[in-house]
């Protein structure tokens, strides 16, 4: 280490293991300190690999991105490019050309699943149009409203998906006064259409008319385009809902129970110090030190020659709640992390850029009730949410609820119960 001029015993780099350092300074010299430092993009430091011998394509291209952040290798770039979002995409494109053309990407890229090439063939692309846009400025919901939206439901559902959407709007999806001013929108792209059927997009057409709370663009919606949802919703929400105080988005076969949710949303806002905690908001069912997941007939299968390493820790992608403020920080960082074809695991990986952890809630049941649970009368009085639940089933729930009402009405959430504070 002498010869490079370094003392390792002076080098303090916070959470950064000792052979990932060594390599680090034999591929680039890193100056002490520099990991932590605000005025750039920080290098991951946990969740992608930084050893460039790796071949799995994501570690490769996101590396390149984070190097020309590197103030020593690229000084230019540290002070331009945090406030300048047209060199963030320009550099994601080239360092992405950049790797693809490398022998060993191209080589491995022919033993990707079709789907994960169909993947990478479009990754780097984020500019799609809107196709149909929602009745208010910022959803559905607007008419009669005095005070800024408390929270806006961004739903990702699909062209077909319509009994889903209709028993939201019937059931926990309702808009407008409820205890706090409430939006919807649901998140589509288009249908492949590649078998003969009804042309979907002209009957989303005529919902949109009705209902006002389709926002569209025009990708092809599949599973790994769902990350697309996010970075597009974000920017969306960042140019048309500025005053809005919280998000849910969610899938469209859960259930949320609506009243909770907004009583417990407003507690948040009631806490000491919540004007500068807002920023930094997200609560959901966390996952920490997840695999990918190698098993190839899986829908969540994400090859080694793709992406090697831990996920990080992220909020399951059933339904999550975070602040407006955080969705516009989102908005921004996303645009220097390479999309991800797992979209909560992306979510995830933006949240690590900025240095924000979700928080946990036991009330979010993203994997379902457990049956003794399920059983029980109250049992979802004192929930936020549940996972896997058809049209049918979301409309018997919604009147369940209403029915035991009285009988459950000091039910407290789960989170709360060792307090005894009711939602």
């Amino acid at each position: 280490m002498h010869g490079l001029g370094l003392h390792t015993n002076k080098i303090k780099v916070k959470n950064i293991p000792l052979l990932v350092w060594l390599t680090l300074i034999y591929v680039h010299f890193v100056a002490p300190g520099i990991l932590n430092n605000k005025n750039f993009a920080p290098l991951p430091t946990s969740f992608w690999a930084l050893h460039p011998y790796e071949d799995a394509f994501w570690n490769r291209v996101q590396l390149a991105h984070d190097r020309y952040f590197n103030p020593i290798l690229h000084p230019k770039y540290t002070k331009r490019a945090m406030n300048n979002s047209t060199l963030y995409e320009s550099l994601l494109k080239q360092n992405f050309s950049d790797v693809t053309n490398l022998t060993s990407i191209r080589r491995n890229f022919d033993k990707l699943p079709q789907q994960m090439q169909d993947f990478v063939r479009h990754m780097q692309r984020r500019d799609y149009p809107t196709l149909l846009r929602p009745d208010g400025v910022c959803g559905a919901g607007a008419k009669d409203e005095k005070e800024p939206t408390l929270l806006l439901l961004a739903i990702k559902t699909t062209e077909l998906n319509f009994k889903n959407r209709q028993a939201i709007r019937r059931t926990w999806g309702q808009v407008g006064w409820v205890a706090g001013y409430v939006r919807r929108v649901f998140l589509l792209g288009k249908e492949s259409h590649e078998e003969p059927s009804v042309d979907s997009s002209k009957l989303l057409q005529l919902e949109n008319d009705h209902y006002g709370d389709i926002l569209q663009w025009n990708f092809t919606d599949t599973f790994f385009n769902l990350t697309l949802k996010d970075v597009l919703f974000w920017s969306w929400f960042s140019d048309f809902c500025g005053q809005t105080r919280f998000i849910f988005k969610g899938d469209d076969d859960i259930f949320v129970n609506t009243p909770n949710m907004v009583t417990y949303l407003q507690h948040q806002l009631m806490k000491p110090r919540a004007h500068k905690t807002m920023k930094d908001f997200m609560v959901g069912d966390v996952i920490r030190e997840a695999m990918p997941n190698r098993v190839s007939d899986s829908k969540y299968f994400i090859p080694d020659a793709f992406y090697r390493g831990l996920y990080p820790a992220y909020a399951g992608g059933g339904g999550v709640v975070y602040s407006g403020l955080l969705a516009k920080r989102l908005h921004s960082v996303s645009k220097g992390v390479h999309l991800f074809p797992i979209d909560d695991v992306y979510v995830g990986m933006c949240m690590m850029r900025l240095k924000i952890t979700p928080v946990h809630h036991p009330g979010f049941f993203t994997f379902d009730l457990p049956q003794k649970d399920a059983e029980q009368l109250c049992s979802y009085h004192n929930i936020l949410l549940v996972h896997r639940r058809s049209p049918d089933q979301l409309v018997k729930l919604w009147a369940e609820l209403s029915k035991t009402q009285m009988q459950c009405w000091d039910m407290p959430l789960r989170d709360a119960q060792e307090k005894g504070d009711k939602p």
